[in-house]
């Protein structure tokens, strides 16, 4: 028996509106084409579909099984078709991101937030990018976008800069080099250092100053999260370095002190990486906007 979605659509409309003529009207042909239809299906069936005597037509048992067939299947292809409308205009898509920043989850829920509010229809996920390849991902297109400070020459992606940030050195109140007014790479050789649990290469602390001046903490500390990061810095467990607007909510706190790190200061740049032909996409170019704006309003916080 060959099956058309037509003919689960004229099965529908003759059951919603009792008769031929009614129906043939709602699906745009004649009266004569769509009898032609029935005639066609009910052959390939070999029963017939409809109790013709009664007034209204009613659909016969077989036809009542097409029926649950037609309110199962349908529904299913209208709202994929209108998928692939809202895909056509822009409306919606998938927007799943990977995070080589650890800290960034700091900002990042905000934008996100703005964005599904403006862009509902889009599937919005996040993966941290901690244990596995993130760029190699967006190459392969198992995640559309990458949140990373290290940009580098790859074929088909581009690297959109989001912001400026500087990273700094936060203590507990108490420490010893609380009396100093920026830090350098020798403060570090008797200290704990508290840092995300990541490789040095993706640590800004190590890439922009310890590694080049051969400096070594006294230890290291992994922990996984900032809030317990703060905490153990402030009961004098160990220093950290963090991105600015980590800090947004302890700098004026009186159990720590924040300086920066070395007499200019350090400035990193965060980007988000997309493949190339995405970026101009409106969800996606409204998201880059977003991850402009947003991070920079907690940095004057």
């Amino acid at each position: 028996m060959h099956l058309e979605l037509r003919h689960l659509r004229t099965i529908r409309a003759i059951h919603a509106e009792g008769g031929l003529a009614r129906a043939a009207e709602v699906l745009h042909i004649t009266q004569s084409a769509l009898s032609h239809q029935i005639k066609g299906l009910e052959d390939q069936a070999g029963v017939e579909l409809f109790v013709r005597a009664a007034r209204p037509m009613r659909l016969s048992a077989a036809g009542m099984r097409l029926l649950r067939l037609a309110e199962r299947v349908l529904p299913e292809v209208e709202a994929v078709a209108e998928e692939f409308g809202a895909l056509r205009q822009g409306r919606a898509g998938r927007l799943h991101i990977a995070i080589e920043c650890h800290a960034c989850f700091d900002w990042l829920f905000g934008v996100l937030e703005q964005f599904r509010r403006a862009w509902p229809e889009v599937d919005v996920d996040i993966r941290p990018g901690l244990a596995f390849g993130a760029m190699p991902a967006l190459i392969r297109q198992e995640v559309d976008l990458v949140i990373s400070s290290d940009p580098e020459k790859l074929e088909g992606v581009s690297f959109n800069p989001l912001f400026d940030y500087a990273p700094m050195f936060v203590a507990a109140a108490s420490s010893p080099l609380a009396a100093k007014p920026f830090i350098e790479a020798e403060d570090f050789a008797d200290q704990v250092l508290l840092t995300y649990p990541v490789e040095r290469g993706r640590l800004d602390i190590f890439t922009e100053l310890l590694s080049a001046a051969r400096v070594e903490p006294r230890a290291i500390r992994q922990v996984e999260l900032t809030a317990v990061i703060l905490m153990l810095v402030a009961s004098g467990r160990g220093v950290a370095v963090l991105p600015d607007w980590v800090l947004r909510e302890v700098r004026y706190r009186p159990d720590y002190i924040t300086r920066p790190i070395t007499a200019k200061g350090l400035t990193k740049r965060l980007y988000a990486a997309t493949r190339a032909e995405d970026a101009t996409e409106p969800f996606m170019a409204h998201f880059l906007r977003l991850g402009r704006s947003e991070p920079v309003k907690l940095q004057r916080v």
